[in-house]
């Protein structure tokens, strides 16, 4: 059997317990993509890690939506730098 790549943003709203209109609100800041199928949008599951993040960091430690933003696009920094840190790691084991 398949694993599902998506789910429903009326499904995860109600199993984590969030109003949709936090969803919306992640989409108006483009800090989430959802995919539309007829009338129902839908969640990629590869994203849901991150929107758990961003529900944690909402409603337990209460940050706007645009501090969101913020965290995200830092996050996202860290992550390219860690990667280009890693790249620039196994170029110089080639000269050692």
């Amino acid at each position: 059997m398949e694993e599902p790549t998506i789910i429903s943003i009326t499904t995860f709203c109600t199993q984590y317990n969030v109003p949709e209109t936090f969803i919306q609100s992640l989409q108006e800041y483009d800090l989430l993509e959802t995919v539309r199928e007829g009338d129902v949008e839908y969640i990629q599951v590869t994203h849901l890690q991150r929107v758990e993040k961003m529900i944690r960091l909402h409603y337990e430690l209460n940050i706007n939506m645009e501090g969101l933003d913020v965290v995200n696009n830092l996050l996202q920094q860290v992550w390219q730098l860690q990667e280009e840190n890693q790249e620039l790691k196994d170029r110089l084991k080639l000269y050692e």
